[in-house]
Formats: structure tokens, sequence, C-alpha cells
């Protein structure tokens, strides 16, 4: 490294969870000497990157930190020389998320981000460009880490290890580190006394043992998780319809927001479809909340990362990814759960796929600590999703119609074959601008 400092380059660096990013840098800036933070982002989001840049560099000015702030659409003079590259970028923007959401409802199948028809058409998306990012990377920064908070993180990981040869990439989600807040907050403690063995994949991780203390407290977490009240364990974008009790004890550990989607499917599938009608999907919420944040972003006065953030659903982000750029900087070697290569952790899951496992943290990346065999009641469900994950990065990367028809077909949200099918047709046509590889010669919807 011949700057005094690091670079660091944000893919993405328009969206509306950027200034907890710099947030985070700012805070850990003594020990985590970020000394240019590169923005980049597409054409088409130069304005909301002006917006979000003037406001980073107002938070940096007002915190008195030697941060230089830099905006740029050019991806290629970002990378050049860069240390860590973080990745949170949506292809397609808000609108194809809308499509994900909406166009499953159609067929009384779950239209969700990173779940089922959705998060297949997002990983579609989505790895094309990461892989092109990685190309450029290998030119102009290849001793650099890719941290991607892109979803879905675990599939967009799996294909960087299944098709590139680049493997300085950690997988990141705010999940895990949601579930240690609710937990804390549940037992009224602080954060730090608490420690949870997480073992799974992104978007599919189970809490195996909670702590507190050192104390195993599994027990008692899951009899209050089965109360009648909130658990706090969930996400802003997924209602918390509570669990059956006999169920979650009989599991044992506690599941993550996710699960939802495949514990309770039917309820969830009719909470969409009534939020849809009424409110709009997620995705049309969303936009709403972030026409509302840009405005605020755009005052001259605002100087820190709004309240109003919390409400767009990436709390913790940037804890998260700071930490974790923190302790691969400085080889902390403690433990946080990331999406890594598996290397035998969890047994039943391939030796080079992509895991959320807790880890050591180190200047050589994150070493995963041993699972051994997970539950049988959860191991077929995790396998199946794993599954998936492997033939739609492969359908991302070839291009390959009946691939995707397999991998929406295997997804356990949805239905059948044939429904399979008209779901791939409607979503390949209603995104196909940002699917060319679908769309060449020989390629494409039948």
């Amino acid at each position: 490294m011949t700057r005094k400092g690091l670079k660091v380059v944000t893919i993405g660096g328009g969206s509306s969870y950027t200034p907890e990013l710099i947030e985070g840098f700012i805070k850990r800036h003594a020990d985590l000497p970020v000394k240019e933070l590169w923005l980049v982002d597409v054409p088409a989001g130069e304005r909301k990157l002006q917006i979000v840049g003037d406001l980073a560099k107002r938070m940096v000015t007002e915190a008195g930190v030697d941060l230089d702030i830099r905006l740029t659409v050019d991806r290629r003079e970002a990378l050049a020389d860069a240390d860590f590259v973080t990745t949170q970028f949506r292809v397609g923007q808000l609108a194809a998320r809308a499509k994900d959401e909406r166009i499953p409802l159609k067929y009384d199948v779950i239209g969700q981000e990173t779940n089922g028809p959705g998060g297949l058409f997002k990983g579609l998306r989505t790895i094309p460009v990461i892989l092109d990012i990685i190309r450029d990377m290998e030119e102009l920064c290849p001793d650099a880490w890719l941290i991607n908070f892109t979803n879905p993180a675990g599939m967009v990981t799996e294909a960087v290890y299944r098709h590139s040869n680049w493997r300085k990439v950690v997988g990141l989600c705010n999940v895990p580190i949601g579930m240690q807040m609710g937990v804390a907050k549940q037992l009224d403690v602080d954060p730090s006394r608490v420690h949870i063995d997480f073992a799974g994949l992104n978007h599919m991780v189970f809490g195996r043992h909670v702590y507190l203390d050192g104390k195993d407290v599994t027990k008692e977490v899951i009899d209050a998780l089965t109360s009648d009240k909130e658990s706090g364990i969930t996400m802003k974008n997924i209602v918390d319809l509570g669990w059956e009790p006999s169920f979650l004890k009989a599991l044992g550990m506690l599941p993550c927001p996710y699960h939802r989607y495949y514990y309770q499917t039917s309820t969830m599938l009719a909470e969409e479809q009534t939020a849809a009608a009424e409110k709009g999907t997620r995705a049309e919420v969303v936009k709403k909340l972030e026409g509302e944040l840009f405005e605020l972003y755009q005052q001259p006065e605002l100087k820190e990362k709004p309240e109003q953030l919390e409400k767009r659903g990436g709390a913790y982000y940037s804890e998260a990814a700071c930490r974790l750029i923190d302790s691969i900087y400085n080889d902390r070697r403690d433990i946080q759960p990331v999406n890594t290569m598996n290397l035998g952790a969890i047994d039943g899951i391939p030796y080079e796929s992509a895991v959320e496992v807790n880890c050591v943290i180190t200047k050589e990346g994150p070493k995963p600590i041993v699972v051994g065999e997970l539950p049988v009641a959860v191991q077929g469900l995790i396998q199946q999703i794993k599954s998936f994950e492997r033939v739609a990065a492969e359908a991302a990367v070839t291009g390959s119609y009946e691939t995707a028809v397999l991998a929406m077909t295997i997804n356990p949200l949805v239905p059948s074959d044939k429904v399979a099918k008209q779901l791939v047709d409607d979503l390949l046509e209603a995104h196909k601008e940002y699917l060319p590889q679908f769309f060449g010669e020989g390629v494409g919807v039948e």
C-alpha cells in the first residue's frame, strides 16, 4: 500500500444506505484510516449520487476527519489501486424490484426481493454485473477485498466461487446482527453481552445457540419468542407474525426473519396480497420512503445520518460492513457471521460452496468455525436452497432458459414446473432490458 491510508470504493454509492456507511467509517477512523472513499454509480443514478455525495462530504467535515469523498460514474477510474470494494447496487433500481414482487402474486406465489421468483430474477440480473466488476478488479486492484452487500448475497457469493477465480470476497448481510440486536433488546441487555452461533445460508441462517455472558440462554429466548408480544427479531420489510410455540420449541433454534416465507408460506402470501392491494408492494413503499429521504439529504443543514433511514430496512448495515473491513485490516481475529466458502464447516454442503456461518476474521479473510452436521429438521431445506442457488447462478452465467426454469421449479416457494415456466416467461419479458444473456442468438423465451 503506497498511500498513507486506505482507498475504499463503494459501487452503488448513490444508495440511500450510503450515509450509514459514512457514519461507520467516521466512527472507526482512528483504527480504520480510510483516506479516500469513492462513491460510484451508473449514469441513471447520477443525481442521487450527487445528493448522497454532498451529504457525505458534510458529514465528514462536521466530524472533522481526514476523509476525501470522490464521486464518479466511471467504475474503472474508481477501482484503480483500491484496498476494499463494497457493492450495494440494484440492477434496474426499485422499479425492477416492484416487478419481482408483483408478478408472482398473479400466480399466488410469494413475490419477495431475495426469496422465490423475485430472488431468482434479482440474482439473474446481478451476477453478470458482479462478475464484470471482478474482471475490472483483476486488472485494476488485484489485491483488494470485495465486500458484497448486494442481494441475494448468498447466491452472488456462490456465483463468484463457481464462475470466477476471485477468492478475496465476503458476502455480508445485516440479518444476523439484527437478530443479535433483537435478542439483546428482548433480554434488555447490551448487545456486546449476547453471542449467537450462526449457521446456514444467507436469509436461511439459524441461531443454533444463544449465549448471555457465556451462559446458554437459547431455551429462554425461544420461550420469549413464542409469547404473544412481537419478538423484535425481524426486519422492517418482513411482518412479525409470531411463531407456533410447539414448532419453535421442537426446532430448538432461532429462525431468521426470512424463514417465515418457508414455514408460514400461505399466511405470508395472504399478507403480501393484501398489502400490495392496499398500500403497494414493499418496493413501492420503499420508493416513497426513499423520496422522503432524498428530500432530507438535500437539506444543507443536515450533517449526519437522519433517524428516518432506519425505516428503510438497512439497520446495522454500517455496523456489519465497517466492522468486517476493520477486522480484516487490523487482523482482529474476532468472530462475525459472514458468507464465505464452506471449507468443510457445515457437513452436507459442498466444500467450495458459499455458506453463512460464524468466522474468525483475519487479515487473510474469514476462517469458518466448524459446525458439523446440521439438525435433520433443517438440513433438507438448507440443501434444497443451496441447490437452487447453484442452478440459479449457472442460469445467470449461461443465459440458459431451461436452466432458469429448472432453478425456478426447485425453489420450495414455487408450486409446480408449469407455474415455474409461466413465472420465468413473465419475468424474463418484464426484465428484458437487464437480462441480455437470455436474448442472444438461439436463447430466450420459448
